[in-house]
């Protein structure tokens, strides 16, 4: 994709939502952050990759107040920040979002590592339930045994 493919999709996404002066905004603002990255050294489809697609950032945008203006207006743009992961990370206003998230990957992994856990236990007490009528018998048959032997 190129910058104007990724700035007239910006365009097209906003305009749904928002109004002239504030779609302008943001698209200007896109327009000049990959001008800064294009100056840095990066290739043009580099940077237009990491920003991704056109219309999560419109949603984030408008989900994120980017319609509001006048006194209480806080600008809200998509900056992708790489994390220590190579993931990119997006800064909307006052919170982050990196991909769909990370709070529901950490709640995931947890709920899938005590998920884990808790297999793992199953499985160990099914094993013991399965082994323990036959253990049990031969434990008392070898204690009885141990005490007649030490009688002797």
């Amino acid at each position: 994709m190129t910058r104007t493919e990724f700035l007239e999709g910006l365009r097209k996404a906003l305009g749904n939502d928002l109004n002239g002066p504030v779609i302008q905004e943001n698209v200007d603002y896109y327009n000049s952050y990959i001008t800064d990255e294009i100056r840095k050294g990066r290739p043009e489809d580099e940077v237009i990759a990491e920003l991704g697609d056109p219309w999560v950032i419109a949603r984030t945008i408008i989900d994120s107040g980017g319609g509001q203006s006048g006194a209480g207006y806080q600008e809200n743009y998509y900056e992708p920040q790489q994390s220590a992961y190579g993931r990119e990370q997006e800064r909307t206003g006052d919170r982050h979002v990196s991909g769909f998230g990370t709070w529901w990957k950490r709640l995931l992994l947890l709920l899938v590592i005590a998920g884990i856990i808790m297999v793992v236990f199953t499985v160990i007490g099914g094993i013991l339930s399965l082994i323990a009528p036959f253990i049990v018998p031969v434990l008392i048959v070898v204690f009885i045994i141990r005490m007649f032997n030490s009688r002797k």
